[in-house]
């Protein structure tokens, strides 16, 4: 794992500066602490930062092929690059180390921008062509991997992370409001958009290149949900364990020590049991657990542990999260309002003091079909055929009637909804009925009306399709990228752990994208064909648990020792001078949970983040 950065000036051809390369990549350095490497030429320059997990002794980047004309620096893993590199040699090419970064370079030369349709792994990664004059920027399928990018109009600036770009000369920070916006409404900005109106994010399955004249981004993947109802069901079964044992197996890659995140829930369990049954030593496992037994799955850990053996390492913790604050808001770049962040940090802590590298289970739930608000979602599914215009006047009138604040509200405003605009409006920290009364009047004034930009154009997409398929989709293009995914690398990186996420290995998510909901959901039951495959490998008690989310006591905390806190950053005169929030508005949301009458833990959590964002990367 690495991180990756660089500069073309494509319009004015002045030669790359190292010590601006240099800079942006210091700031990195948690990604690749092991090695530094430049190239420059002309308007073009590349830096890299190593994180050495295979071909130790060479596979230094920035890397060339044999005549120098194609360049790459690259952050990730191609799993399959042992086939493609035997392809490619009985082509003819010549290759100076074992790495997989060289396997790209030789596979651009035949198949150009191309290459990344015969992939399999997570990557990101720039290639510069010096014949063609083209700066090539990748990013993997469902995002595994980040990139976010400046062009304005002189220069293309690329980096692992925001807070690289931020190294280069003459980037502004200015604002997005509408981005903030974004914010408040899912808890991350969504791509292309970040925090700061000059910087953007590449979206994940897209390529961008850049030449010269001129640019052209597009998207090289989608995923597409057909039933494949004619395929019988053991020979689906079959299948689907044929693919996880190979996408666990293949990433076992590596030639420094290796473990699993271990959640105790179904999806990091069957992990540890196919990587047990393919490894032939114990595999390490690494839990975490907490004080609130409401909180904690370290039973069920060790429960996986002692059936397959592991080498097991647990610890309780009793998070600080004030004390690790500014390092998870320096290292997420832009607001993020996930608090489980905050475990994620501290597992990936405990796991780097013993291995390099970590397999987990994340990506399991949109992939099988694991969360409760799917069935809750299907539940309210006989609303849509109520007329709309009778929703809306029914619904949309008992809401109005009811106070702001006041339990059922929301609720009733979603049921003038139909199933899809119900379920994104739920999937929302702050809904459009309420995000005007946070932002302050000048905000409202610069951003206009609330709107969807972000969920649209992936309903849009779902036309036709049942509503299991089409809430899977919306979530494998929204939440897993922008949340999930970036909590995980964010927090691994910090700790400079790679992880390795086999369940979303794309042909496992295009195989599930095609078995009928029906087996993906069993009535209530969750996760149906996942069971019924592993049934005979994971302890009963796994199988049939509740679900826990990964998550921490927020709202006890901001109930206690927290909230003095939160409302001395919240309330203060440095948040109010900058006219963003509505301090009224702040003040009743922390009244009602300080008093008991409502769970406002979440919401504070993303305004505190927000305000503490600030003033790490806006305040002088």
């Amino acid at each position: 794992m690495c991180g990756i950065c660089g500069i073309y000036n494509y319009r004015t051809q002045t030669p790359v500066e190292r010590h601006d390369l240099k800079r942006m990549a210091d700031v990195l350095r948690h990604r690749g602490p092991d090695e530094e490497g430049f190239y420059s030429k002309g308007p073009v320059g590349l830096g890299h930062r190593r994180l050495r997990i295979i071909d130790l002794a060479t596979g230094q980047q920035p890397l060339s092929n044999e005549d120098g004309s194609v360049w790459i620096t690259f952050n990730g893993e191609i799993y399959n690059f042992p086939e493609i590199r035997s392809r490619l040699e009985s082509k003819g090419h010549r290759f100076r180390t074992r790495s997989d970064t060289e396997t790209l370079v030789h596979l651009y030369e035949e198949e150009g921008p191309d290459l990344v349709h015969g992939l399999v792994g997570m990557f990101a990664f720039a290639i510069w062509d010096d014949k063609n004059r083209c700066l090539l920027l990748a990013r993997d399928r469902v995002g595994i991997k980040p990139l976010y990018y400046i062009d304005d109009g002189d220069r293309l600036i690329f980096a692992s992370e925001l807070k690289a770009l931020l190294e280069a000369p003459g980037v502004e920070r200015v604002l997005d409001l509408s981005a903030l916006d974004a914010y408040l409404t899912y808890t991350y900005v969504p791509p292309p958009d970040t925090i700061f109106r000059s910087i953007r994010k590449l979206p994940p399955g897209h390529l961008l290149c850049r030449r010269r004249a001129g640019s052209e981004a597009r998207r090289y993947w989608d995923l597409e949900f057909a039933e494949d109802a004619g395929m019988a069901g053991p020979e689906r079964l079959e299948r689907l364990l044929g693919l996880l044992e190979e996408s666990v197996k293949i990433r076992l890659m590596a030639e420094v020590p290796l473990g699993v995140l271990l959640s105790g829930g179904i999806d990091s369990s069957t992990v540890v049991a196919q990587a047990s049954k393919v490894s032939g030593r114990p595999i390490r496992t690494f839990s975490i657990g907490f004080e609130e037994q409401d909180f904690t799955e370290i039973e069920y850990a060790r429960a996986v542990a002692e059936r397959f053996g592991t080498d097991h390492h647990e610890m309780v913790v009793r998070p600080d999260a004030r004390a690790v604050l500014p390092d998870l808001i320096r290292q997420f770049d832009e607001p993020f309002g996930d608090c489980s962040a905050i475990p994620t940090f501290y597992v990936s802590k405990m796991a780097r003091e013993s291995v390099t590298v970590c397999l987990a289970g994340d990506g399991g739930d949109e992939v099988f079909a694991g969360y409760e608000r799917y069935a809750a979602a299907r539940r309210l599914e006989f609303m849509d055929r109520v007329p709309p215009a009778l929703r809306r006047s029914v619904f949309g009138t008992i809401s109005r009637l009811i106070p702001r604040f006041v339990p059922g509200r929301g609720f009733a405003r979603r049921l003038a909804f139909d199933s899809l605009d119900r379920y994104s409006e739920g999937m929302t920290a702050f809904p459009a009925a309420v995000r005007p009364d946070l932002l302050t009047d000048d905000v409202r004034a610069e951003i206009g009306g609330p709107e969807d930009r972000f969920f649209g154009p992936f309903v849009d997409r779902t036309d036709g399709w049942d509503l299991l398929a089409r809430l899977q989709y919306l979530d494998t293009m929204t939440y897993l990228p922008e949340d999930i995914l970036v909590k995980v690398d964010r927090m691994s990186m910090l700790n400079s752990l790679e992880v390795r996420v086999p369940l979303l290995d794309h042909r496992l998510v295009e195989f599930m994208a095609r078995v009928p909901s029906g087996l993906k959901m069993r009535g209530n039951e969750h996760k149906h064909l996942l069971k019924r495959a592993m049934r005979d490998v994971l302890p009963h008690r796994i199988l049939t648990r509740k679900k826990m989310g990964f998550g921490v006591p927020l709202r006890h905390w901001f109930r206690g020792e927290w909230m003095d806190y939160a409302r001395d950053v919240l309330m203060d005169r440095r948040t109010r001078d900058r006219r963003l929030l509505d301090p009224k508005f702040v003040e009743s949301l922390l009244g009602l949970h300080r008093r008991g009458l409502r769970d406002f833990s979440g919401k504070i959590w993303l305004l505190l983040f927000f305000e503490e964002w600030c003033r790490c990367y806006l305040d002088p």
